[in-house]
């Protein structure tokens, strides 16, 4: 069984469409209110904003991703990667990219799937879509795959969250390594920080339970 004693970390994914007049406020906001792992930059959102998202990122510990453009997240220097656009080019961005920076997995929708992307290189998993909580609470499969995967497997899984907090505590649950937030942080009538401050004392408490 998973040790769920350890509290997981949070795995922020950025909007896909921001206003880069405001964002980058909202983002040093969510940053500076309690521990982030990472933040998963989509690069549509422009080069110029996914920069200035990464020297956030970076400037507040964190670490960087850019979702599926390998060229930007090289030229910009970001931590990693985040590939969910099929095996093929997770393989492609693991040949360039392993080793110097974190490469993950997304879209992965089976265990076969999931144990070749750890078959080709990815540093972490991701179960769940990024942009894809449109419910209060996390895709029972996603979250019946994370339990799989973190009772046996090593390299470190991310779990989707729903669009609601009180999806954390559940998500939590199965013992994955990173609980991914999204619209739970950025529609949060109180603001991102409220959310993360919430978010985190929510995993510190299901770690407790489970201690």
């Amino acid at each position: 069984m998973p040790d769920h004693s350890e509290a997981p970390r949070l795995f922020l994914v950025a909007p896909p469409v921001v206003d880069p007049a405001t964002f980058a406020n909202r983002m040093a906001e969510a940053l500076s209110a309690a521990d982030i792992a990472a933040v998963l930059i989509g690069a549509e959102v422009g080069e110029e904003t996914v920069a200035n998202l990464v020297e956030i990122v970076q400037a507040a510990g964190a670490a960087a991703l850019i979702a599926e453009d390998t060229r930007i997240a090289g030229r910009l220097k970001a931590d990693g990667v985040h590939v969910g656009s099929g095996l093929g080019d997770l393989r492609m961005a693991v040949d360039s990219f392993g080793g110097k920076r974190i490469v993950g997995a997304g879209n992965l929708h089976s265990r076969h799937t999931a144990m070749q992307a750890a078959e080709f290189g990815a540093d972490y998993v991701f179960f769940g879509r990024p942009h894809g909580d449109t419910h209060d609470f996390a895709h029972p499969k996603a979250l019946d795959l994370v339990e799989w995967w973190s009772e046996l497997m090593e390299i470190p899984a991310v779990a989707m969250a729903g669009r609601s907090l009180e999806s954390v505590a559940e998500t939590a649950a199965t013992g994955a390594a990173f609980v991914a937030l999204h619209e739970a942080v950025w529609s949060h009538q109180a603001g991102p920080g409220e959310a993360i401050r919430t978010a985190a004392a929510a995993l510190q408490d299901t770690a407790r339970r489970a201690a």
